[in-house]
């Protein structure tokens, strides 16, 4: 009995085990069309109106903040003397908050002396309407430079512009922390800006057979796309995220579209569409001016960007020094929730045309790259459309069906193990039970027991 039951619980144990393996992976979405997906392993930390109390933040960290009109929060960094750092900052105003022209965020990060090693800041001009918009700052560690080189104490300042006629709720806030890798020939590294660089736009690319891809609702769910036109749909009030790799040497193009709408009385909506382009530090690269609509097939295109290069991080205008690194360049597309009065609330079709065009160049760093580089894997993941998120809960399915697979098949081969030690006891014992009586006679023992 007690071996038929060690047979029972050996079966309900690898059964188990596979019932695991069958169970669904967890879908992560956004709650609404408005609604910005946070990274979910972002930590909670509040910002500190006096820099003395300021939490630390770590390098590869996401975090979850928030900001009110009119604050200026610092975070506290401890840096080496020899490491970049850059801290960026997504700003996600409420739906129902209203913005208006200059209202926006500044980033800075400064050193114990409140001496500026770099600020950035991100703002609604034309575009006003609520939508996530991002800025980062960084600390360079340069020879030339005097200020903020030590290792030590820094601090990071996210500081809030909000007019009196705007809505003065709380803005959510993502920080994140990178630490760029180490050059592998220092001395030798171009230390100017490029003059010129390839300003044509290539042609349109070609759409694939199923070219659909659905964009996602922040950074961390951003949808992977590589050259080629893309479609999707937009709704009034959504922003659309999606990101292209470009290695070293490439340049991005990219162009959005909006359908003509079988709605509405073809009325002028300004600034209808916007379109940001940001890089993998997540700070601000570049964006469109905002296109208007009303009901007709339009486009907007972003301006001709220098092919990605180490140096371009020594050219004055930001947009140039922002294409320093190779990686995930995301896109974001917004549509203003004023389109919906004429035309409905209604999805509207979205055409995207991207172009990464150049050779890819060897990566300047020694080591992993991380972030600032493109892997096979992540024109894998472009090539399939995959998110990031998605791409992470595929592996850690791939990885729990290796777990069960070892567990079952270690749990096939101790019960072989066990029948076959069970059938040699069995044998064993039977060999030694004395002989039947002749003559019809019972045996000694009663007999084998019944379930031999």
């Amino acid at each position: 009995m007690r071996q038929r039951s060690r047979v029972r619980g050996a079966l309900a144990a690898v059964a188990a085990v596979f019932a695991v393996a069958a169970l669904p992976g967890q879908a992560h979405a956004a709650d609404s069309p408005r609604t910005y997906t946070f990274d979910p392993d972002g930590k909670a930390v509040s910002g500190a109106e006096v820099n003395a109390d300021a939490t630390e933040l770590t390098s590869g960290s996401v975090y979850r903040s928030s900001i009110k009109a009119g604050q200026k929060l610092y975070y506290r960094l401890n840096l080496d003397a020899k490491t970049n750092a850059y801290v960026s900052a997504v700003v996600v105003p409420k739906d129902e908050g209203k913005v208006a022209y200059g209202d926006g965020i500044t980033v800075s990060i400064r050193d114990s002396s409140d001496d500026q090693c770099s600020s950035r800041d991100a703002m609604f001009e034309s575009a006003q309407y609520p939508r996530p918009i991002a800025a980062y700052a960084s600390r360079l560690v340069n020879k030339d430079n005097t200020s903020c080189q030590g290792a030590g104490t820094y601090y990071v300042l996210v500081e809030r512009e909000t007019k009196a006629t705007s809505g003065q709720g709380d803005w959510d806030l993502e920080l994140r922390y990178a630490s760029e890798p180490e050059l592998a020939d220092a001395p030798s590294s171009p230390t100017e800006a490029p003059a010129s660089w390839p300003s044509a736009s290539p042609p349109p690319p070609t759409a694939a057979k199923d070219n659909t891809r659905h964009g996602g609702a922040g950074y961390y769910d951003a949808t992977s796309l590589q050259s080629g036109e893309w479609k999707d749909r937009i709704e009034p009030g959504q922003t659309l995220f999606y990101r292209v790799p470009v290695d070293w040497g490439q340049q991005i193009f990219a162009t959005a579209g909006l359908s003509n709408s079988t709605a509405g009385k073809d009325q002028y909506v300004s600034s209808a569409l916007a379109m940001s382009l940001d890089n993998p530090a997540i700070g601000h690269v570049d964006n469109v001016s905002p296109m208007s609509y009303a009901g007709k097939p339009t486009s907007v295109s972003l301006d001709p960007l220098p092919p990605v290069a180490y140096r371009n991080r020594f050219d004055a205008s930001d947009n140039v020094s922002a294409m320093r690194f190779a990686g995930w360049y995301y896109l974001s597309v917004s549509l203003s929730p004023a389109v919906a009065k004429p035309y409905g609330d209604k999805p509207i079709a979205l055409t995207l045309q991207i172009n990464v065009t150049g050779k890819a160049a060897d990566t300047p760093y020694t080591g992993d790259a991380g972030i600032f580089g493109v892997t096979q894997s992540d024109k894998d993941m472009a090539r399939n459309g995959q998110s990031g998120a998605q791409a992470a809960r595929s592996e850690s399915r791939s990885s729990t069906m290796k777990l069960v697979a070892a567990a079952g098949i270690g749990a096939g081969a101790v019960l072989v193990l066990w029948m076959g030690a069970w059938v040699l006891i069995a044998r064993r014992r039977t060999a030694a039970l004395p002989a039947a009586p002749t003559g019809g006679g019972q045996h000694p023992y009663g007999g084998p027991p019944q379930s031999w």
